[in-house]
């Protein structure tokens, strides 16, 4: 964890520097990486699933670990010889640096979702022996060193590349993943040996032998080259034509015929889970700009709000996680597992509702009339008189206002704003600072109930999921993330200004609120099968 958060937070900030302080990189980067999760997450899952427990993990990490080491050498290369570069080919040497760097990325953060799925929703659950106590408390523990090493990782990078340069932060990071990848890889071999049940795999059940078999039989049928042979009667001549047809395909299209179908039966495997509305409940969270991305700190900016400052707010907020972490191990134990994700619901909503309400609070720069271009220039002009004494806090953005915040979902903006608003005046204070403390109450708060949500949902899934489609259904859940995660892009690309914020704020509740509805709908359902069965 340690060894990605600091990447995640280097990457964002090399391709920033790349482009000349320009999101387009980073932004292109955020796309392509939830665009591969979309589309890739069933196989890595079906992969996951397929092979030995050992494997896929040594696998994984040998993968992120040398994409990362190899990309951080040509970031190495483009930054010491970035000027030579740029003659090379009219400049397209520098194009083919650009897309090098963005792929092995790329490759890294699938790698690192495949070993996530395998440790995090597999591992764990087969080394606590099945115990729902010990389950909850290792998934807490896993959390809690996820928030700590989310503040210090990108700390100790951030520092080596400003007290250094970009190119010894890139030969840190290059160093420290060679040798992370000796370490890890003996670690999980320890255990993997410590723990014998992790080398063997139950037996599946009924329902999991059906779809294994669907899913055999389509891939045969896909990669043999022959059929077997019938007699041609009426019943089975239009089968056998079908048949005929596959076979005669070439063998890239019978592979992509096979991963077409693969994905297909991955979704399927996830839509009939028991758990599927607590699934898509979690993946609703992630289509909101109340979290500390670029989004949120970068208005943070406008409002007046002091690098130093948002700094401070996020180790808080980190603090707060960590509360909701000790929160869901003891509601755990107390009141159950479903109902300890109706009351962190609750709590989650109930925080956010002070963000809702920094939207009409004294000091919010919302301005409805910028959304509404066909009003007549007198209405306009009225409007624009009264936004005007409310805007005086609103400082223009470097690149003129309508410029759009990409946002990226990792947690290395609140750092990089220095760079993307280096022209924010210092000085000049907010007529109001209510609506920016109710805002960051808000969020602070509500990560209490937010992660003790998340590892509701996450146990759930690792409780109620059978082992033969762990891996593949927790692919989808990651698909899905990144799903709801692109309407995150889509969202501040639409509504890019500082005014528009408050609109964010209130759609990004409604979709929260959609997504507890959806649990809340779970939770009703397996009380009442409970009963039922009792």
């Amino acid at each position: 964890m340690w060894g990605d958060r600091m990447w995640h937070f280097a990457i964002s900030v090399f391709l920033i520097e790349l482009y000349g302080h320009n999101l387009l990189l980073t932004a292109v980067f955020g796309l392509v990486v939830a665009g591969s999760v979309l589309l890739l997450g069933a196989l890595i899952g079906d992969w996951v699933d397929r092979n030995p427990r050992n494997k896929v993990a040594h696998a994984s990490l040998f993968i992120q670990n040398i994409s990362v080491t190899i990309c951080s050498i040509v970031l190495m290369l483009v930054f010491s010889y970035k000027q030579r570069i740029e003659q090379i080919w009219d400049g397209w040497l520098t194009v083919v640096c650009y897309t090098v760097v963005i792929v092995l990325a790329d490759v890294a953060n699938l790698a690192s979702t495949a070993l996530t799925i395998a440790i995090q929703r597999d591992w764990i659950v087969v080394i606590t022996g099945y115990n729902r106590g010990h389950l909850a408390g290792m998934n807490a523990t896993m959390r809690r060193i996820d928030q700590v090493t989310n503040i210090l990782a990108p700390l100790a990078v951030g520092q080596v590349m400003t007290l250094a340069s970009n190119v010894v932060g890139c030969g840190f990071i290059l160093g420290w993943n060679l040798v992370s990848l000796i370490v890890e890889f003996f670690f999980l071999s320890r255990v993997y040996r410590i723990v014998p049940a992790l080398s063997v795999k139950p037996p599946v059940t009924e329902a999991d032998q059906t779809y294994l078999q669907t899913i055999e039989r389509r891939r045969s049928q896909a990669e043999s080259s022959v059929a077997p042979p019938q007699p041609l009667t009426e019943g089975n001549c239009n089968s056998r034509v079908h048949l005929k047809e596959i076979t005669n395909l070439p063998l890239c299209f019978r592979r992509f015929r096979w991963l077409v179908s693969t994905c297909k039966d991955g979704w399927r495997a996830y839509y009939r889970q028991p758990v599927f509305l607590a699934g898509m409940g979690l993946a609703f969270l992630y289509t909101t700009v109340l979290g500390f991305d670029c989004i949120t700190t970068g208005y943070a900016y406008t409002q007046g709000i002091s690098g130093s400052l948002l700094s401070l707010l996020m180790g808080v907020s980190a603090i707060t996680g960590l509360m909701g972490t000790v929160m869901f191990t003891r509601l755990r134990k107390t009141y159950g597992l479903v109902n300890t994700g109706i009351i962190s619901s609750c709590l989650h909503l109930g925080c956010l509702l002070l963000c809702v309400c920094s939207v009409f609070a004294p000091g919010s720069p919302m301005d409805l009339s910028l959304l509404m271009p066909y009003i007549t220039s007198n209405s306009s002009a009225e409007l624009g008189g009264m936004a005007s004494q409310r805007q005086k806090h609103t400082y223009p953005l470097t690149g003129g206002s309508n410029q759009p915040l990409l946002p990226d979902r990792s947690s290395i903006h609140w750092t990089n704003n220095t760079v993307l608003f280096d022209n924010v005046p210092s000085g000049t204070a907010p007529e109001s600072y209510i609506s920016i403390i109710l805002l960051f109450l808000g969020v602070i708060t509500a990560r209490i109930g937010l992660w003790s949500f998340d590892l509701t949902v996450t146990q759930l899934l690792q409780e109620n999921i059978c082992e033969s489609e762990r891996g593949v259904v927790n692919g989808v859940q990651s698909s899905m993330n990144y799903l709801m995660d692109l309407l995150h892009f889509i969202m501040v690309i639409s509504a890019p200004q500082p005014q528009h914020f408050g609109i964010l704020v209130i759609i990004s509740v409604l979709f929260i609120t959609t997504g507890h509805t959806m649990y809340f709908v779970y939770a009703h359902k397996a009380k009442r099968k409970r009963r039922l069965n009792t």
